[in-house]
């Protein structure tokens, strides 16, 4: 794919090489551009004409992308997803500075925030648009805007992963943040308006914390260019970017979607590396040995570390040998932070058991599989010393779409159910078939089979077919 050049909308300056592409989008099936079918068939709507082993081979946490789409039909359907108009009706349910709204404007590199204290009201928002030539940055729209819960709902399924956004809304002749970079995955979607946009070579690539970047030590731009309504930017985390409204035009609007905050390899590790601690430790008794005296209370010494070099060769071997993998916190946290599915009517669905009871001559089969984790861990309710291994399923069925990505963790609990690791193979098998017999399960009893499926049930997590 060649890179392609174009003008910057009010300015003279050719833009740096970007990996672009043209498409033309026909809407399908009503008011939607995308594909809803599956998770993977929205994501391919949301970057084509790219296809996603491109996608992911080629730009994925490595470069930039631009796609430019020169469709009415999508530039419309962008549109609807947030408006400046939008605010008023939003600002009449009570939102809250810090919380749900910021203003803010760059001045001189640096980030001035303008917010008031307490409820935003849309006159005072839009007197600091216009007058200020304020940003207006709106948390988390998902939250309330029924299309933003559906595509970001699909991603969290595609990706495995929080799936977060924001709004901003800045007015001709303004910029709202300082250069920075992020250290999350960042799909841009041009809503209203044009944006023009700036990106430098990352100083940390794949960051793991948002940082602002002086002026002074950016150098050149190697990418610059203006998104049009219709058009989507992705960046790696850690790209240095800014972003201005042209002098002379109409307000611009873009939803910022991120994803993979604290989803890397090194997270995955720490995740992992405390179960399969503990469970060797159960069977090596080297590593229930107490460590030397005073090794807390002075540097760490050449023996020590020789020591600790030992054990995680000895659990690289261990883990080689491994079937499973015990993630003890992420999965849990995804899960319980998540979206619910994506529901157009009042969500009975997702809180209320429907169709026939389970019985033992039924024939069931899983549903929302995209929302459910089943996962092995050490009995929570027992003490370390006779912590058994039970088989966890936690679900996000029941999770409240107005919290999310807000960090309300005191609102914050796991759904789910527990059951003995007898009944591993029987779950899989629900997992693992499109439908399946309850009478075919790998359980001892009947009633064991009648009870298995009867939990799932009350959960709403299989239906009767």
């Amino acid at each position: 794919m060649m890179p392609k050049k174009a003008k910057a909308a009010g300015s003279r300056k050719e833009e740096g090489p970007v990996p672009c592409k043209q498409m033309k989008v026909e809407a399908a099936g009503g008011p939607s551009a995308l594909n809803f079918e599956s998770p993977s068939s929205l994501f391919e709507s949301l970057i084509s004409p790219i296809n996603t082993e491109t996608f992911f081979k080629e730009f994925w946490e490595q470069k930039p992308l631009l796609i430019r789409r020169d469709d009415p039909a999508l530039a419309t359907y962008y549109g609807s997803l947030f408006k400046l108009t939008d605010l008023k009706s939003l600002c009449s349910q009570g939102m809250y500075y810090g919380r749900d709204v910021n203003v803010c404007r760059c001045v001189s590199g640096k980030k001035k925030v303008l917010n008031k204290d307490g409820k935003a009201h849309f006159l005072q928002l839009r007197k600091d648009f216009d007058q200020k030539r304020a940003t207006i940055q709106f948390h988390q729209p998902q939250r309330f805007k029924d299309e933003l819960w559906r595509i970001q709902e699909k991603l969290e399924c595609y990706f495995g992963s929080l799936v977060g956004s924001n709004v901003y809304i800045t007015p001709a002749g303004s910029q709202g943040l300082p250069p920075h970079y992020d250290d999350v995955e960042v799909f841009i979607l041009q809503l209203e308006g044009e944006k023009h946009w700036r990106l430098y070579h990352p100083t940390v690539p794949l960051a793991r914390e948002y940082s602002v970047e002086a002026e002074e030590r950016l150098g050149r731009p190697v990418h610059e260019f203006t998104l049009k309504p219709g058009d989507l930017l992705y960046f790696p985390r850690g790209t240095i970017h800014q972003a201005d409204t042209p002098v002379g035009l109409a307000h611009s609007t873009h939803v910022t979607i991120s994803t993979y905050q604290n989803n890397s390899w090194g997270d995955f590790l720490l995740d992992t590396i405390s179960g399969l601690v503990f469970d060797t430790a159960k069977e090596d008794v080297e590593l229930r040995g107490g460590i030397p005296r005073q090794l807390l209370l002075v540097e760490s010494t050449a023996v020590a570390t020789r020591r600790l070099s030992g054990f995680l060769r000895m659990l690289a071997d261990r883990l080689e040998g491994s079937k499973e993998l015990l993630s003890s916190d992420m999965k849990k946290d995804f899960i319980m932070h998540r979206l619910p599915p994506y529901s157009a009517g009042d969500g009975a669905e997702l809180s209320t058991p429907g169709g026939k009871l389970p019985r033992l001559d039924s024939v069931v089969r899983l549903q929302f599989k995209d929302h459910i984790v089943l996962t092995v861990l050490p009995d929570q309710d027992q003490s370390d010393e006779a912590q058994e291994k039970m088989v966890y399923i936690y679900h996000s069925l029941k999770n409240r779409r107005e919290t999310h990505m807000m960090g309300n963790e005191e609102e914050t609990e796991s759904h789910g159910l527990r059951f003995p690791l007898s009944h591993l193979d029987a779950l899989k098998q629900i997992w693992n078939s499109s439908a399946i017999s309850v009478k075919d399960l790998k359980l001892t009893t009947d009633e064991e089979k009648e009870n298995l499926v009867l939990s799932l049930w009350t959960e709403c997590l299989i239906q009767v077919v």
